[in-house]
């Protein structure tokens, strides 16, 4: 473990301390090793530097909608190779909520998911990736998997 020293205002100290027992850190040590990971993980996105990520999409959608219901699950269908699940919930009358865990290059699953989110009547799209190294090994049962390392 390597150790440096920051200097803070007593005001910003006093106002770090602060958000970290809101958030349930117990130390600033935990806290700053978490703010600088999340800072990394966001940098290797934004410079397409994350070949692989897990991902969690979210939509809200109407059901009514002409056929929207089958273009989307045509859709994930389409890139079942990304899809890992869907959860489907019932919000009121007219609308649904859809999240779909989604694994991947980075680029195909930031494709599909703007695809799907760009579909008619799709509304309150939202893409949270989360960049992963792939670690490619064999199993006993005699095919490969890919799992991520986070």
């Amino acid at each position: 473990m390597e150790r440096f020293t920051i200097s803070l205002s007593e005001t910003l100290a006093q106002d770090f301390d602060e958000l970290i027992r809101k958030r349930g850190y117990q130390n600033r040590s935990e806290a700053v090793r978490d703010m600088l990971r999340e800072l990394l993980k966001s940098d290797s996105l934004e410079r397409h530097e994350a070949p692989y990520c897990v991902a969690a999409l979210s939509y809200v959608y109407n059901h009514h909608a002409r056929d929207l219901a089958e273009r989307l699950t045509t859709l994930q269908h389409k890139h079942h190779q990304l899809v890992l699940s869907s959860m489907h919930v019932h919000l009121d009358h007219d609308d649904c909520l859809e999240t779909l865990m989604l694994r991947g290059p980075t680029s195909e699953v930031t494709t599909f998911a703007n695809t799907l989110m760009a579909e008619p009547q799709v509304r309150h799209g939202r893409l949270n990736l989360v960049p992963v190294d792939i670690d490619s090994d064999s199993h006993d049962h005699h095919h490969l998997h890919t799992h991520p390392k986070i």
